[in-house]
């Protein structure tokens, strides 16, 4: 039986309320769901005199591109001129911080490769220096020495593919100095509050060790050994630059916030864990050396304080904004001046400065003021259960103005998959209601927040149990009386264009149609082409997924382009040239194995997209091209009389 979390729904009683009693809004045109902002990714200079923003600008007569820009500050309020710093124009920006009042740090990939470059300007010059002027190599940034004017750490694998080494960097010569090199076996570094490398995780791709040095100059020693099931992520040190915080799941099933002294490892002490869900992380002040709270997500997001001024800071905002969720994006290094989104299932939301010392806020910008609130739909958290008995949690978007009876629908099972769906504005899921489609999100078994057994029953499942969790939903949503079963659609991205093409496969009488975005659809050979720098992990996949030699039998069985003759659905692939997770030949080799059956398959590929589309004009093809393709396939009336369903 469906359940409604908030707030308790009498099966179709309160939802014709709140839903079909509200009017049929205008049906907006796509390019306002799915465009970038005209401003916004707001950011703080560390001493507050400058704001930095992008804006997608035209350059060169080439497409928009998201470009970075700087004006001054007078408190919270910008005055004078914007300047652009940026001049890119292959792809949007994808990420940029502030180091220091005259420096900005930014990253880029090239064709969606995600082999990111970090380059820095300075504002004052306009001098671009790429810090990681390498070939094929991705880089990252380990920590930006916010203390140090002149240098960050970075790590990259331009000494080897599949490894990556941390390096001291000057940010006005590129010139880099090695400070950790990979062993070969190491996958993640950590810092403490003076930059220095203190801590690494190592794995041979199933077990893994924590390795620890008491300084940046000696040796790593071996701290603490677990097996890939079970989590000890270090967050941040301590403030006495000696024990540290970790997000761990040692000796139980959630991820919880503990404190681990490294001269005793092996007993961590309890700060903080939710009863109900893992944690998704947590944060402090480095100015007054406290914790200020961890962030975690039941049905919608979640804050615990371990503070009072970070608490009382919260409900003065909260004050400001009623009804909105909160988010802190950016701060000054005094901790006084904020960058705070305010957000909710029906709007992106506006961008603020929040001044904490005068409890005053300033807006900076509507992300989409054209979306106007009121016509968006609500986003339903919702749980059901699995066949086996497992409560699968997820969100239901329905169309406003609408009898929630017998509506055409889209399933869309999320990415990953070892990721979850979440409570907030939707972009994909508004723009399919506002056109009158109900969306079903659910967080099957495998996503991640719901602990370790949850994530757990997800292995070896691919196109089996995790499948069915998908399949029960449909199934519960047909009997709710929502669904018209004649007209119900399946789409994902990533790991959801997987399982798209697997409802498809093996359970074709349940979809009208379905839309797979850069998705897997062989299971041997999706292993087999996996990024170098994925390879250190190869082992833990295969316990995951499964292993191309021994369970070569079930990979066979669970990939769709080996079992394509199933296949009746009419389908809309997607897929970016340069994708580095799921290779190109994934969707070739679905797309020849339907085609070589005469079954017509539409199929959008971009030279210069990777795993997604980012760039806006692609963005638009490829809803445009999704719009159509429902339509005529979910757009003319069922008869549920006529649809045969797989019996339960």
């Amino acid at each position: 039986m469906l359940t409604w979390l908030k707030p308790p729904v009498i099966r179709t009683g309160l939802i014709s309320q709140d839903v079909a009693a509200s009017p049929v809004p205008p049906v907006y045109p796509i390019e306002t769901f799915f465009r970038n902002p005209s401003r916004g990714y707001f950011r703080l200079s560390d001493d507050g005199s400058m704001l930095g923003f992008m804006e997608p600008v035209v350059i060169d007569n080439q497409p928009e591109r998201m470009n970075i820009f700087v004006q001054p500050l007078d408190g919270c309020r910008p005055v004078g001129e914007a300047c652009r710093i940026t001049s890119e124009v292959q792809r949007d920006i994808s990420a940029y911080f502030w180091k220091g009042a005259h420096t900005v740090i930014y990253e880029k990939d090239f064709n969606g490769d995600e082999n990111f470059h970090v380059l820095a300007v300075d504002i004052n010059s306009g001098a671009v220096v790429d810090l990681t002027p390498f070939d094929g190599v991705r880089a990252g940034i380990e920590d930006d020495l916010e203390d140090d004017p002149e240098h960050m750490l970075i790590s990259h694998n331009g000494r080897h593919a599949e490894v990556f080494d941390v390096y001291r960097t000057n940010i006005k010569t590129g010139e880099s100095v090695l400070v950790a090199e990979n062993p070969g076996n190491v996958i993640g570094w950590q810092t403490d509050h003076s930059g220095r490398v203190r801590l690494a995780v190592a794995s041979d791709g199933l077990d893994t060790t924590l390795l620890y040095r008491g300084s940046d100059h000696g040796d790593f020693r071996p701290l603490i050994q677990t097996d890939f099931r079970t989590t000890v992520l270090p967050q941040f040190f301590d403030f006495d630059d000696n024990a540290f915080f970790a997000l761990s799941n040692r000796g139980r099933d959630r991820l919880a916030l503990v404190r681990i002294d490294p001269a005793q490892p092996d007993k961590e002490e309890l700060i903080y864990e939710h009863p109900q869900v893992d944690l998704d992380g947590v944060g402090y002040s480095k100015l007054r050396k406290v914790l200020t709270m961890a962030v975690y997500q039941t049905d919608r997001p979640g804050h615990h304080f371990f503070d009072a001024l970070s608490q009382e800071r919260h409900a003065r905002l909260q004050a400001h904004l009623p009804g909105y969720e909160i988010a802190y994006q950016s701060s000054t290094q005094d901790e006084t001046k904020f960058i705070v989104a305010a957000y909710s299932d029906r709007t992106p939301g506006s961008r603020y400065i929040y001044d904490a010392h005068h409890d005053a806020i300033h807006k900076l910008a509507d992300i989409n003021p054209d979306l106007p609130e009121e016509h968006m739909a609500i986003v339903r958290p919702i749980e059901y259960q699995s066949r086996d008995g497992l409560t699968i949690h997820g969100y239901l978007t329905l169309p406003l103005g609408r009898e929630p009876r017998l509506l055409p629908c889209v399933i869309n099972p999320h990415g990953g998959p070892w990721a979850r769906d979440s409570w907030g504005f939707n972009p994909e899921a508004q723009f399919l209601a506002n056109r009158g489609y109900a969306v079903l999100q659910m967080n099957f078994r495998g996503s991640t927040g719901y602990g370790r057994q949850f994530w757990e029953r997800s292995f070896g499942q691919w196109g089996l149990e995790m499948q069915n969790d998908i399949t029960d939903g449909v199934e519960w949503l047909i009997d709710q009386g929502i669904a018209d079963p004649a007209r119900i659609a399946i789409y994902g991205g990533s790991y959801g264009g997987y399982a798209t093409l697997a409802g498809i496969t093996y359970t074709p009488e349940l979809y009208a149609a379905a839309i797979d975005y850069v998705g897997v659809s062989n299971l041997l050979t999706f292993l087999n082409t996996i990024p170098p720098y994925w390879k250190p992990m190869l082992e833990k996949m295969y316990q995951m997924v499964g292993h191309p030699e021994k369970d070569r039998q079930r990979l066979e069985a669970t990939s769709p382009a080996l079992n394509a003759h199933h296949i009746q659905t009419p389908l809309l692939i997607a897929q970016g040239a340069h994708d580095p997770r799921v290779n190109k030949d994934e969707s070739d080799q679905m797309v020849a194995a339907l085609r070589a059956r005469g079954i017509d398959v539409d199929y959008i590929v971009k030279d210069n997209e990777g795993h997604g589309f980012h760039n806006d004009e692609n963005k638009f093809e490829f809803y445009h091209r999704m719009a159509s393709f429902l339509d005529t396939h979910l757009g003319r009336t069922g008869n549920p009389a006529q649809t045969t369903r797989r019996n339960k």
